[in-house]
């Protein structure tokens, strides 16, 4: 079946798709190992979380630092319900695809059940990608806050820093699958253009890949966090 699909695809299509991946996995690479001279947003904040958790060491009470960890838990948390539900609604039009091609008659689409249900299924999949970053995300800054919990009170304890680092890198790795998560939601989006054709998945691809990069790397808010020192 899924052999008859793929053959089923045009050249254009295959071109497309295999642009859809590239900008995917490209932009996702590019954001984690930038130019040594012109780091992203996702590597600048790298830095401050590791101040954050060498301030936290003499910080006292530490209730705003369990807020903030908190809070983090929850927006990883809702993002996964969100994809969760997307997910859901997705795989409800695939299995009832006469509502979309009836919803679908006065759009230029091509309405095959077969090629409507292949078209559905790509941005379910990228969804479910996105779902399992969350759902590790979440894991993770749960581990983080448990880290940060076996802190020493005493700063001048000789595991005080050891534990504030670790409890460092594990909130970079959260934050590493968050961000993994949500460029899997821009290329969700962006895979919903292939309704319309494969030169429209083209020109979504190229729109999602241009929003994420400008804002991992032309954005207002990294120009205020390469000020470091003012």
């Amino acid at each position: 079946m899924f052999s008859d699909l793929v053959l089923a695809l045009s050249l254009p299509e295959i071109a497309a798709l295999c642009g859809l991946l590239f900008a995917w996995l490209g932009s996702g690479w590019l954001i984690e190992h930038p130019p040594a001279r012109y780091p992203s947003v996702s590597l600048l904040m790298q830095e401050y979380r590791r101040d954050w958790m060498r301030t936290f060491v003499t910080r006292n009470p530490r209730i705003f630092d369990a807020t903030l960890i908190d809070s983090l838990r929850q927006g990883t948390a809702f993002f996964a319900s969100a994809s969760m539900i997307a997910i859901g609604g997705g795989l409800a039009l695939i299995g009832n695809s006469a509502t979309v091609e009836a919803l679908a008659q006065d759009l230029p689409l091509d309405t095959s059940r077969i090629d409507l249900s292949l078209k559905l299924l790509l941005p379910v999949a990228i969804l479910s990608n996105a779902l399992l970053k969350f759902i590790w995300a979440h894991r993770l800054f749960g581990y983080c806050s448990i880290l940060m919990a076996a802190v020493p009170n005493d700063s001048s304890h000789p595991r005080a820093f050891h534990r504030a680092a670790q409890a460092a890198e594990i909130n970079i790795t959260a934050a590493k699958g968050f961000n993994r998560g949500l460029q899997s939601i821009y290329f969700a989006l962006a895979s919903a253009g292939w309704l319309l054709g494969p030169e429209m998945l083209a020109v979504t691809t190229i729109a999602a890949t241009l929003v994420l990069l400008r804002r991992e790397f032309r954005s207002q808010s990294r120009a205020v966090m390469l000020d470091r020192d003012g």
